[in-house]
């Protein structure tokens, strides 16, 4: 069964980034299009709730909880960006990537990715992805690139070195990055389970083309 998936979506229950849509929005315009699998990635929140999951599977949509947390080396420094799938509110407390590896150890089934984990920022990844590279079940590949411009080169180096999965997200804050980058999963079941253990075993082909950045 071939799955079109988001695995990288904000909403207005975001405290951190503006957006300017609910989930129910998100819901009703990513079924339109096609998508039976969301991850709600709000910053530092895990925003998924039943009343969420219940009204997305209303429109044949798999709503997976996660998380965009700020991970740090030691508490008080500034965090970089890791997405957890698969989380619940005990995540919110996640502030070092010690704590990242307790949580895993603790809650079976998790799928940490890592986000445009070589763009520009303090708030990427950059050598802390091979510092902590046993953390990380999967490698994001960003709509954030242009055919002069590809931040995303790196990462599938990466990728392609530690055999990790390198998947195409949108990390929607509007929905016209849903349309251009994504992935379609060859799942045994349209659950969390089986979406995870998909990406896990790098069944699936992503869908992403280059962006004009300066317009």
């Amino acid at each position: 069964m071939q799955l079109k998936v988001n695995l990288h979506m904000h909403t207005s229950d975001d405290p951190r980034d503006v957006v300017g849509y609910s989930l129910f929005d998100a819901v009703d315009h990513a079924a339109r299009h096609g998508f039976e699998v969301l991850a709600l990635t709000c910053h530092e929140v895990c925003a998924w709730t039943e009343e969420y999951a219940t009204y997305a599977a209303t429109k044949g949509v798999l709503l997976i909880p996660g998380v965009e947390l700020d991970v740090a080396e030691r508490a008080g420094e500034r965090g970089r960006h890791v997405l957890l799938l698969g989380a619940d509110k005990d995540a919110e407390r996640i502030r070092t990537f010690a704590d990242l590896a307790a949580y895993r150890a603790t809650h079976k089934g998790v799928l940490v990715i890592a986000p445009h984990p070589y763009f520009y920022g303090n708030f990427s990844l950059h050598a802390y992805l091979e510092k902590y590279i046993d953390l990380f079940d999967a490698i994001e590949h960003s709509w954030f690139y242009s055919t002069k411009i590809n931040r995303n080169t790196r990462a599938a180096q990466v990728a392609a070195h530690h055999r990790k999965p390198f998947i195409a997200t949108s990390d929607t804050h509007f929905f016209d990055y849903m349309h251009e980058n994504y992935a379609l999963l060859e799942v045994q079941e349209k659950t969390q389970a089986g979406v995870f253990a998909a990406i896990t075993n790098h069944a699936f082909v992503n869908y992403t083309r280059p962006r004009r950045l300066v317009r």
